[in-house]
């Protein structure tokens, strides 16, 4: 009985060693070089790199456990935020990210799973409702031709207007990178319809102008983003928006508009980052009160000194 009772304590105590310590840090090191200088992250979710994640933060809990007379407040709750925060990232290696390109106004079921490197359904189709650009105010000239004949040429920028009696023309947007500019037409302050100088109108069939784009400036591009919607048996579940920085939010996952292009056709597609991170809250959790435990531990030495 007292050779077991030895055996646990031997084991106790090199769980909770510096030694352990020092070797596990070594070793996440060496194991993070690869990930360190190439593209490849594929190395922080494996099984080895995680592993050693996991010890380390049973180590430093047992190390904080038997010291916990000796360690001061300020510390143990340093200790304590790097446990949470290891114990977070070991929890995000059971989830997942998965990419697609998705097509505006088209319908994408399969998602490419990078964890298991294949294409999976994810339970749900993805559909990209629009893409939406917004551009700096850009100057461009408009032909204007009445009844087939040319009438008159303006000089403007998008979001301003001009006058052809009884009708206000007003320069909506110019879509880049097809060069087309969208026109809303107003007779006496009503909406009467709209102009693309690609062809497309909505205008009453004896409305007298047609217009052209003559020129412009290349405007900048000042805000991209897609409005998404969520489709599960041919009903919409859930509806969001996702730009640079903020992701739509729906059942756990994250959807990241990581890029918006047109193929060689001209047809716009985005392509959607779809994000499971379990852990995410506990390492932010973690990170909130490593940073109390440093400042903590700052305050008493400073304090501590006078």
């Amino acid at each position: 009985m007292l050779k077991v009772e030895e055996r646990v304590k031997k084991i106790y105590r090199f769980i909770a060693s510096t030694e352990l310590a020092i070797g596990l840090f070594i070793a996440i090191s060496l194991v993070a070089i690869p990930g360190t200088f190439t593209k490849s992250r594929a190395i922080y979710s494996s099984p080895l790199f995680v592993s050693l994640l996991a010890a380390l933060a049973i180590n430093l809990l047992f190390c904080s456990i038997k010291r916990f007379k000796a360690i001061s407040g300020p510390v143990l709750i340093l200790h304590g935020g790097v446990v949470l925060t290891l114990a977070g990232s070991v929890v995000a290696s059971f989830g997942f990210v998965a990419t697609s390109f998705v097509y505006e106004n088209r319908l994408a079921e399969q998602f490419y799973r990078w964890d298991v490197k294949q294409d999976s359904s994810l339970g749900f189709g993805l559909v990209v409702n629009k893409i939406n650009r917004k551009f700096t105010p850009a100057p461009v000239k408009i032909g204007v031709l009445k009844n087939g004949q040319k009438d008159g040429l303006h000089e403007i920028k998008t979001g301003e207007s001009f006058s052809l009696p009884p009708y206000r023309i007003v320069a909506d947007e110019l879509e880049m990178p097809a060069e087309n500019l969208k026109l809303i037409i107003y007779e006496r302050d009503r909406r009467i319809g709209s102009y693309t100088t690609s062809g497309p109108s909505d205008l009453p069939v004896d409305f007298p102008y047609q217009f052209k784009l003559v020129a412009f400036q290349t405007p900048l591009l000042l805000r991209e983003w897609v409005d998404l919607i969520l489709v599960r048996n041919n009903e919409i579940i859930a509806k969001g928006t996702s730009e640079v920085n903020k992701p739509f939010q729906w059942g756990g996952l994250y959807f990241y508009n990581t890029r918006n292009e047109y193929d060689e056709k001209g047809v716009p597609y985005a392509g959607i980052q779809i994000v499971r991170d379990p852990g995410r809250w506990y390492v932010f959790l973690g990170m909130t009160i490593v940073a109390l435990g440093a400042v903590l531990t700052t305050f008493r030495r400073w304090y501590g000194s006078r």
